[in-house]
């Protein structure tokens, strides 16, 4: 089976060039599965019900989420509803919304996990150990981990944990995309995906917001830059019936108004 995962989808624009772009990825790749990091999608910061909405009817089957899954209030009901959109399960059981779903795709299943990592996040419970737990009560055998994380360390300490027990361990959260892909002993390794957002930006935002913060200190509102987007993500080939990675491929493709490119 194939897979393609899309890395943190950045306010409007974000938005805008998925719902152009993914139908596009999905048809090349050959994808049976489209995975996409939405924690970001409303206004650059959270994911709200318009956003979700969006997210899905561009063709995502899953979309997971990280340290600002919770930032719109209007959001909560929706992972009440939606067993496929997810939050980072080891925030625990006092909220809503669950970290982890199956996709039904015929002949076999899929799992997607989603996780936050501890390095300078918000406290959380262990990683690591929700991730022990939650594989021994899945019955795919293709799973699929999106480690929302700062600390390249952490992720590439996921990478490696989880090598040889899930098909792929995917980073996100930086909106920088790494170059490090690689198969771990049968695991699809990225260390972060990248973004959707817009390229001449700092993370999405508009960078003269982000300069002026470092310059003088002050507070200053975020607000995402207007331009060409890029859309990078991963697409991932795993065999069914023993849920190991074949191979892994980065990609990043530029939408414009007036034309699409890829680098």
């Amino acid at each position: 089976m194939k897979a393609v995962f899309i890395g943190d989808v950045v306010g409007k624009p974000g938005c805008d060039a998925l719902c152009e772009l993914l139908p596009q990825i999905k048809r090349e790749y050959g994808a049976d599965l489209a995975i996409v990091n939405g924690e970001n999608s409303a206004d650059g910061k959270g994911i709200d019900p318009k956003s979700a909405d969006l997210i899905f009817g561009a063709g995502a089957d899953v979309i997971t989420t990280g340290n600002h899954a919770f930032r719109r209030r209007s959001v909560m009901e929706e992972y009440k509803k939606r067993g496929n959109l997810l939050r980072p399960h080891n925030f625990g059981e006092r909220i809503a919304g669950k970290g982890v779903c199956e996709v039904d795709l015929g002949g076999y299943s899929a799992a997607v996990v989603n996780l936050i990592g501890t390095t300078y996040m918000q406290p959380v419970n262990n990683p690591f150990k929700c991730a022990e737990r939650i594989i021994a009560g899945l019955s795919s055998k293709i799973i699929i981990v999106d480690f929302h994380a700062e600390a390249t360390s952490e992720k590439r300490a996921m990478g490696f944990f989880l090598s040889g027990r899930v098909s792929a361990v995917l980073g996100t959260h930086t909106h920088v995309q790494t170059a490090d892909e690689q198969i771990i002993n049968g695991t699809a390794y990225l260390t972060d995906v990248g973004m959707c957002g817009t390229r001449e930006s700092i993370l999405g935002v508009e960078k003269s917001v982000i300069i002026e913060r470092f310059l003088d200190y002050s507070p200053k509102k975020n607000y995402c830059a207007v331009g060409d987007v890029d859309v990078c993500g991963a697409a991932i080939e795993i065999d069914e019936e023993t849920g190991r990675a074949v191979s892994i491929e980065r990609f990043c493709k530029t939408f414009s108004h007036s034309k699409i490119t890829q680098k």
